[in-house]
């Protein structure tokens, strides 16, 4: 087995899970190959001394990998995405942040799902990606998808910022808010669901559009198809407004226009039996945890 390791280190908490993963796969030799800039603070740290091949960028990754285990939260996996894009690497998130519904390998069993891996006993998630194109004359954007969102917003004002939206050119609304959520399902965990989205399960065939604090309160999220092409116009007091496909912000002149559609490609997770959506849900949004009911 060929596995690509990608990670963020939070200082103590994490040694003990790295130091258990890499027990485990060298014990089984398996052939490990880390991402570089991690696997330069892990020999800083002394967490690991032994030499490994490495990998900086997704031109460095093929279809001989079987997995990629990603250490940390779920900023960890979505950086993760971006090496693999549209190879199909499957990706383990392990979990070594705080909330996380797509890190949901915990640290108390890792050594039991790491021999689900070895034996490939798992199953596959596919992902939903949206893309993004600007006209006309916007900054180009490197890595153009985003795997939980692509949001708009109001930058260096406190004024809210109009957005007209179409759907496959039919005009839906024009929103009066700070912003904007296009959510895909992985996403309706995320920035969607505490603008008050709802939760989509990730084998939903849907987006969610989510005002970010409207003005006018009959301004609801929508759920549509995922094949619908959504276009939005964007205008404000400022001279530009803020774009963001997950973590990757970047600057948009005003009435320039957006299309947001799915990507041809989606991102595979790897799912456990023992920990599904719905036990992740539970546990991270303490469902019945309430004695009253």
């Amino acid at each position: 087995m060929k596995v690509a390791i990608f990670g963020q280190y939070y200082q103590n908490d994490t040694r003990p899970i790295i130091k258990d993963i890499f027990v485990f796969f060298n014990r089984n030799n398996v052939e490990m190959v880390i991402e570089e800039k991690f696997l330069k603070i892990l020999y800083e740290e002394k967490i690991v001394e032994k030499q490994y091949n490495t990998f900086s960028s997704h031109s460095d990754l093929d279809k001989s990998f079987d997995i990629l285990i990603s250490i940390g939260g779920d900023g960890t996996i979505l950086r993760a995405a971006t090496f693999v894009r549209d190879i199909g690497i499957p990706i383990l998130g392990v979990n070594a942040g705080r909330l996380g519904f797509l890190a949901n390998v915990q640290k108390e069993n890792i050594e039991l799902f790491l021999k689900i891996i070895l034996e490939k006993k798992y199953s596959i998630s596919e992902r939903t990606l949206l893309s993004m194109e600007c006209f006309p004359n916007c900054e180009e954007i490197d890595i153009n998808f985003a795997m939980n969102e692509i949001s708009v917003s109001r930058k260096e004002t406190t004024s809210m910022i109009t957005i007209e939206t179409f759907l496959n050119d039919e005009y839906l609304n024009s929103y009066w808010a700070d912003g904007l959520i296009i959510s895909t399902p992985t996403g309706s965990t995320g920035y969607s669901l505490s603008c008050g989205g709802p939760i989509l399960t990730p084998d939903v065939k849907g987006l969610v559009i989510t005002p970010i604090a409207p003005h006018n309160l009959n301004a609801r999220p929508l759920v549509i198809p995922d094949d619908i092409e959504i276009k939005l116009k964007v205008s404000g007091r400022e001279a530009q407004y803020l774009v963001s496909l997950d973590s990757r912000i970047t600057s948009v002149n005003n009435n320039s226009e957006l299309k947001i559609k799915k990507t041809p490609f989606k991102i595979n997770m790897v799912e456990i039996p023992e920990e599904s959506f719905f036990k992740t849900l539970r546990n991270k949004l303490l469902w019945g945890e309430d004695k009253r009911n």
